[in-house]
Order: structure tokens, then sequence, then C-alpha cells
């Protein structure tokens, strides 16, 4: 079969591909190749600016990096086709770029291209590279409009009164509103978070010693050079100690604190289901669209699970992958290289999931007639609020009395409450008070959001 939406194997690259492409320069073999082959371009202007070798005066760095920026799928093809003959993907990105200095007249100096370096000198930059880039111009845009998204909601519906149920009982009222920035402020923080982690990179040599670099120049201080090249050049940290592969320890963080993004989103995800299923939500309705197959009425809330499923493939995706990099046998195994390729999917999965949250969000139709009716129907929920102006009064055994008015009992109502608190040896004011709560306004502070 030729390779197409319908005969991908990953729906990644199928079903979900028109969705998903933004990431494809970021993840493809194409942008790995891309990616190897600017870090190789921005090694060997840099070595020339730092004086290691003479370049051609014909050959001006723009002309070199417009071989990366002007970088094709042909340009792919031709690296592929010589990595038939190398069995070495690196190797035949080297072969491809001293063709290009040919080409440009600067022959000469086609020995400086990957001069010093191991393949994962350019892995361990390239891969880090477009996993920063990824995350800045992709993910992170997307995923804090949604976060906008809800702190929008939580303004919106601030006022709107919700019971609580904790242990999925009715509990003490609160406001949709600050629900939802419950959400907000968890993301935000896991943001944060995420934004102290580096993009590290490796770039020493063979074994991380720069070997090679000071066999040919002793008199050369190599450390400060990859730092300078890593850091100011790339954009990356460069890990001081290392062996033949970076660490994978803060891209392990960088996992973990995706994870946990997404754990965050799958409960966000978990409580909108629900809510539609108490009717506290209505969706709208697309036409044309069916719920059903053999059931015309339904409407299900399938953004919100299939956003719940793409978080928890990804949130699988990204366990494997911190647990398994950091662990090399000794200055390195192979195992790093065949899971990099695919630190992509975890990725798409997560963007998958925030389009379905980002479409099941906006769907939703606030249904106030409902959330009035819960709370009129749970009046036992203010015996914690009496109880607690009765302490102020200093009133005997104020929790025991509303205990027994209450725990276990059905179909409290307004009448039942308010004829409790006539019997009660009070002043007519504290009474007046005490009538003056009900489930509609007990809902605490009164937060700015």
């Amino acid at each position: 079969m030729e390779l197409t939406a319908l005969t991908a194997i990953s729906p990644i690259d199928g079903r979900y591909r028109s969705q998903l492409s933004a990431l494809a320069p970021y993840f493809s073999e194409f942008g790995l190749i891309r990616y190897r082959v600017r870090v190789e371009v921005e090694y060997f202007i840099f070595l020339a600016e730092k004086k290691i070798f003479k370049l051609p005066a014909s050959v001006k760095p723009a002309k070199l990096r417009a071989i990366y920026q002007d970088f094709t799928e042909d340009d792919a093809q031709q690296i592929k086709l010589t990595e038939r003959t190398t069995n070495h993907d690196v190797k035949a990105v080297e072969y491809f770029l001293k063709d290009k200095l040919k080409a440009l007249g600067a022959g000469d100096a086609v020995e400086w291209v990957h001069f010093g370096l191991t393949s994962q000198d350019v892995n361990n930059t390239a891969v880090p590279l477009s996993w920063k880039e990824a995350i800045e111009e992709q993910y992170l845009p997307f995923l804090q409009n949604t976060v906008l998204h809800l702190r929008k909601m939580a303004k919106e519906w601030s006022k709107i009164a919700l019971l609580a149920r904790t242990h999925g009982q009715p509990a003490s009222p609160t406001s949709l509103g600050k629900e939802i920035m419950v959400f907000v402020e968890r993301l935000e923080g896991q943001i944060l978070q995420l934004s102290h982690v580096p993009f590290a990179a490796k770039f020493g040599g063979a074994t991380g010693n720069f070997n090679a670099h000071h066999v040919a120049f002793p008199e050369k201080d190599w450390v400060k050079f990859g730092n300078d090249f890593v850091n100011n050049k790339l954009g990356l940290e460069r890990m001081q100690f290392t062996t033949q592969i970076e660490h994978y320890d803060n891209l392990a963080a960088q996992f973990d604190a995706l994870k946990r993004i997404n754990t965050i989103l799958v409960d966000l995800c978990r409580d909108m289901w629900t809510y539609i299923s108490m009717e506290y939500f209505k969706q709208k309705v697309k036409e044309g669209e069916v719920g059903s197959s053999a059931m015309p009425h339904k409407v299900n809330p399938i953004d919100f699970e299939n956003a719940e499923g793409n978080f928890g493939i990804a949130n699988a995706l990204y366990e494997h992958l911190s647990a398994k990099l950091p662990v090399s046998r000794l200055q390195r195994d192979l195992t790093d290289s065949t899971v990099l390729r695919n630190i992509g999917m975890p990725m798409a999965h997560s963007m998958l999931a925030l389009r379905s949250l980002e479409k099941g969000l906006g769907k939703l139709l606030l249904n106030k007639g409902k959330l009035a009716e819960d709370l009129e129907n749970n009046w036992a929920v203010v015996a914690e609020a009496i109880q607690t102006v009765l302490r102020r009064e200093n009133y005997p055994q104020p929790y025991e009395a509303l205990k027994a008015l209450t725990r276990g009992k059905a179909g409290i109502n307004k009448k039942d409450i308010h004829t409790f608190v006539d019997t009660l040896k009070v002043s007519a004011k504290v009474k007046k008070e005490l009538k003056a709560i009900t489930p509609h306004n007990y809902t605490g502070v009164d937060f700015k959001l």
C-alpha cells in the first residue's frame, strides 16, 4: 500500500494528520535531518568565526545558512540515499554538506565539516533544538490559549453558584468560576515549573572530553568554545560533564512536567464530562451531526472523552521516555537513539487532546436552571453555616444539633431549616441572620477573578 492518510499505521499520520501537520517540521524524519544540517552548518561557521580555519571570502555565512533555511524534501531524499550506503544517518549529512560546499566553491574547507565531532554532538543538539522550538512555537502557545479560555470562562461564571460535591455527595456550595480557576492556577503553576527546566545539550566529542579537538589544537580552550557555541549560537544549555550522549535528565524532567499538565487536563475533562452528565451544561448541536447510530436523541461529550484518551496515551509515552532515556550502559549504548525518534508522538497526542478539549469547551452551554434546581433540592448543605454561626454565639453543641437534623436525612428543605431555626434559643437578630443563609448564597468569599 502507498502511504496515505488511509493507510498510515499511526493515527497521528493518518486520521489526525491534518490537525497535527504543524508538528512535522520538528519531529518528522525530514525535520530531524534539517535540524542536523542546521547544527553542522552553524558549527562550520562558528569554527571559521573563531579562526580555527579560514573560510573562502566568496563563501558568506548567509550562503551557508541558506543550505538549511532553504532545505527541501529533495535534499532530504539525497541524504537518505547516501545513508543506504553509509548505514549512518549523520555521516550522510556530512557528505551532503561537503557536496554543497564544493558547489559553493569552498572545496578546500570541506574537511572542517564535522571536525572533531561524534554523531551525538549533532544529535544531542539537533534533537533538543527541535524539541525546544516545538515547545515554544507550537505547544505552549496552544496550551496558554486554553488557559486564557478557562480564565475567561471563570470570570464570566464567577457569580454562578454551584452545588459542590465532596466524595460525590452534596457539600458546601461554591462558584462555577472559582472551580474553573482551580485548573487555571494548577496549569499556570506547572507551566512555570516547565519554563525553569533548561533545554540541555551535549557537545564534547566522542566521549565528552573534546579529545579530537584537543589533540589537534591543544592550546585552544575547547570547553569555552563548546559553551559559547551551544549556549549562545544554538540557544541551548551545554552540560559540562557527559559521556558520548547527553544525560537526558532535564529532558526527562520536561516529560514529567508535561505529564503533570496532561494529568491536570484529564482531571478537567472528567469534571466537565460529569457536569454535562448532571445537566449543568448542555452542548451546542451542529447541523448534520449524530451522537449515536441507534439513539437519535444523543449529544455525547465526545470531545472531552477524546481529549482524555489522547492525554492518557501521551502520558504513557512520556512515562517511558522519562524512565528510559536517563539510563545508558557505561559511556553510551544505542537505546536512546531509537527512543528519541519518538518524542514527537506524546507531543502530537497532547496537541490533539488540547484541540479536542478546546472544541469541547467551545460547545458548552450553561444550564442555570439545573444548577439552581440542585441547590434548591439540597438545603441540608447550609447546616455547616448554621452550626458555625451558633458556635460564634456560644450555643451549646450546635454541631450535634445540626447533625441530628440533617445527617442521612433525605428531602431537607427550606421549611425544615427555618422551622429548626425558630426552635433555637437565640436572639431574633441571629435567627434573621440564619434564615438569610440559602444554598444559593452560601458560596464563601467573592474571589477576584
